[in-house]
């Protein structure tokens, strides 16, 4: 692996583009959907889709790259649902499969982390305050699609005016109100009991149950009175992340400011890029270059990298083609404006008769919220874990009309349920045998920075 160490830049910036890099096949698209345009050169950027447009809507799903999206879109979304896919009774990649075949459109909607007692002989007993539904997918009343000050909207036959309608809201945006939160966030595990735990998870990495294990704490809040779009628009500002989201599930909300990819297809070639190895920014040019080269060099977050890298190549080559799974860099080092990260580009080209979500089900949860071996490690996580994941761990993303998908990594992301005032968010840290468990709890403090930040 070490032959991958060095690829170029430039073809790793083109990989990690953001949500919006491709926009799948499109004379699918328009078979289904037709579209108005409309230009916003005259008028203020557009960084993400004001309230005004998406308020009255008790499902959508927003897509940010914040400028990460090269030459792709730099903001999708789905709005409003026609036709929701929400299955009961398990086996649900597979009624996934069914329903996206059937219906050759657009799909939003995410994937819980608790899938993994579908795939797995695992359990999730822990309470979940937010309430997300295992696997959800709509089909969208609107799809958004914004590039180069260039706005299209797609709609189903009979809603042209209301797309029109839903493009003048765009384009009059006014400023999210500064009205403030009452929210207060305490943490759900002491320092002390953090460190306690994560002693205890080094043992067991010493008898040899497991290599590593993503360790993730919660901070949370009852009777929380909050704006998500006005948090979202704080965290993304604080982050710009290229796999930001908002997405709202009725009375489930999620802001996310998330740097990591999971998974990717686009034709028969997959990505996955794992993040592992995480370094503060400086507090100027000199000391933040020194933090970057310390991340590049530091053994410890390497051998984290390369140990989830191998998982990820392990989880992609059993719906590949022979031979062609492929580290395409790794451990480079990219800077985002909270944090530096550690990131590896594994590829493979999907065998010939696998379905695209066949590799997803098979790579997930990501290894990089899991740790190795994947299995042990998730059975793990639920014994010293005190809450239930639930989104926080998986994916939000969408499917292309013709088969296409993009997903991210639910991580850097605030949750809310506003019936029940319940607010939460996890920040986590991988634990090996050459942790300091200080260092983890800080890194995990560093992590939830943002979050902090964003609920004042």
């Amino acid at each position: 692996m070490q032959a991958g160490m060095h690829s170029k830049l430039s073809h790793f910036s083109l990989v990690l583009q953001g949500f919006s890099g491709f926009c799948g096949d499109w004379q699918y698209l328009y078979r289904v959907r037709k579209f108005i345009s409309r230009s916003l050169s005259d008028s203020k950027p557009v960084k993400y889709l004001p309230k005004q447009a998406l308020v009255r809507f008790s499902t959508f799903c927003q897509l940010v790259s914040n400028g990460h999206a090269g030459n792709g879109y730099e903001l999708m979304a789905g709005i409003g649902s026609v036709e929701d896919f929400l299955p009961e009774g398990g086996d649900s990649f597979n009624k996934l499969k069914n329903f996206a075949d059937a219906r050759k459109d657009w799909l939003f909607g995410h994937f819980s982390y608790d899938l993994k007692n579908e795939t797995e002989d695992l359990v999730s007993a822990h309470p979940d305050g937010i309430g997300f539904p295992l696997l959800y997918f709509f089909r969208p009343r609107f799809v958004l699609l914004l590039r180069d000050a260039e706005l299209q909207i797609g709609f189903l036959p009979g809603d042209e005016q209301e797309a029109e309608k839903l493009a003048g809201q765009i384009t009059a945006a006014d400023e999210i109100s500064e009205t403030g939160n009452s929210c207060t966030p305490l943490a759900r595990v002491s320092r002390e009991a953090y460190l306690r735990r994560a002693e205890l998870i080094r043992e067991h990495i010493g008898r040899g149950d497991i290599y590593e294990l993503n360790y993730c704490i919660e901070f949370f809040a009852e009777q929380a009175l909050i704006d998500p779009f006005r948090v979202f628009a704080r965290l993304n500002g604080l982050s710009e992340a290229p796999f930001s989201a908002l997405y709202r599930h009725r009375d489930s909300w999620l802001m996310s400011a998330s740097p990591e990819r999971f998974i990717r297809k686009e034709g028969r070639k997959i990505i996955s890029q794992p993040i592992k190895g995480t370094a503060r920014r400086g507090s100027d040019p000199a000391e933040d270059e020194k933090n970057k080269e310390r991340l590049r060099h530091d053994p410890k977050e390497r051998s984290e990298n390369i140990m989830i890298a191998d998982l990820v190549r392990n989880d992609l080559s059993q719906v590949a083609k022979r031979g062609t799974v492929n580290v395409e860099e790794l451990c480079g080092i990219y800077s985002f404006r909270q944090v530096h990260q550690m990131i590896t580009t594994v590829s493979a080209e999907l065998d010939d008769g696998i379905h695209g979500i066949d590799a997803i089900r098979h790579a997930f949860p990501m290894g990089s919220m899991t740790g190795a071996p994947k299995v042990r490690a998730m059975q793990l996580i639920e014994a010293y874990e005190q809450t239930k994941r639930g989104l926080y761990s998986g994916a939000v993303g969408y499917f292309t009309p013709g088969g296409d998908f993009d997903f991210n990594v639910v991580i850097r992301s605030i949750q809310y349920h506003a019936q029940q005032k319940f607010l939460s968010f996890m920040a986590g840290s991988a634990i090996t045998h050459q942790s300091d468990t200080e260092k983890e709890y800080a890194e995990c403090l560093l992590k939830a920075k943002a979050m902090f930040e964003a609920l004042k």
